[in-house]
């Protein structure tokens, strides 16, 4: 298993003046996964990722980087990785070519490595027509790009995303997962932190959720849907007179209380076979409806069950 494993994190504890915010928190990612770290603010996930990233110490606890411990082989961890934060992290008085060919010397290129290396980032990112640009010049999704190939110069096996989408466009942000998809599908592993509960479902193979620095829940998009979301049926009844009796016979077979708004039922249910015992006792009374939409659970419905109440 270890050598299958690009991150693991072992009982990791951070306290600022005696005071936790991060609490025995434990995962593993693995080799070429999307890993995504949910949670509200204030939650402990940029401590998190600061202390796996080596830039703040851990005040308890493990981590090693392809087996790299990072308190002992801390420079052999970091050749493993790049980091883009939520802000381009260039120098807007210079043109994006020129950024990355300093960044590319900076990272011990040569001067024709960092020319090719520039010229190969450029086009895979489709920064070619504006490489001569003034980064002043850039819209928030191309300072994204560049920032992102930046951190790319070394191709790294591992890549920390710090809630790179924030403040893009939806269209901006979807060429953005394009290109997080592009670098899975070459081998890279994503470390991804969202504020976004969409965008994790898109793109993380996994996610953990933390609350107050703990760790309260860890699985597959599907898997936390089912475990904690509910879906949602809406039908409407036909005849007037049919409505409360409908109501109560599938108040029965969901278990759960029913919204009527004017002949619109809507109603939370846990399990397929609810919902398919509901529609057979209404069709056995004989109870017509129409429009009936089943809305699966969300992951802002799996974020809402598991911190709520509890901040």
């Amino acid at each position: 298993m270890q050598n299958n494993t690009a991150i693991n994190v072992e009982h990791l504890s951070k306290a600022f003046n005696n005071q936790k915010v991060v609490d025995d928190v434990s995962f593993t990612v693995t080799k070429g996964e999307v890993f995504g770290l949910l949670g509200p603010n204030g939650a402990g996930k940029t401590t998190i990722l600061r202390m796996i990233t080596t830039l703040l110490k851990p005040t308890t606890g493990n981590i090693t980087i392809f087996g790299h411990d990072i308190k002992k082989e801390s420079k052999l961890a970091r050749s493993t990785f790049g980091v883009t934060g939520q802000y381009a992290a260039v120098d807007e008085d210079i043109t994006a070519k020129e950024n990355l060919l300093i960044f590319s010397r900076l990272n011990g290129l040569t001067k024709k490595e960092s020319q090719a290396r520039t010229d190969e980032l450029l086009k895979e990112f489709s920064l070619e027509a504006s490489a001569n640009k003034s980064i002043k010049e850039f819209s928030g999704g191309m300072r994204r790009r560049l920032d992102l190939a930046i951190s790319l110069i070394t191709r790294p096996e591992i890549i920390f995303l710090d809630e790179p989408t924030t403040g893009l466009d939806p269209r901006t942000r979807t060429q953005m997962w394009d290109t997080i998809r592009n670098l899975v599908n070459h081998g890279s592993t994503i470390f991804l932190t969202t504020q976004y509960l969409e965008e994790a479902d898109n793109l993380a193979d996994r996610v953990a959720v933390i609350d107050h620095g703990k760790l309260i829940r860890i699985g597959t998009p599907d898997e936390l849907k089912k475990e904690t979301g509910e879906s949602r049926v809406s039908l409407k009844v036909i005849k007037n007179n049919d409505i409360l009796l409908a109501a109560k016979i599938l108040q029965n077979a969901l278990n759960s209380k029913p919204q009527i708004l004017n002949n619109t039922i809507t109603m939370k249910f846990k399990m397929t076979e609810q919902i398919i015992d509901g529609l057979s006792q209404l069709n056995t009374a004989k109870i017509n409806v129409s429009n009936l939409t089943i809305q699966e659970p969300s992951l802002d419905d799996v974020f809402m069950a598991l911190t709520i109440g509890k901040n």
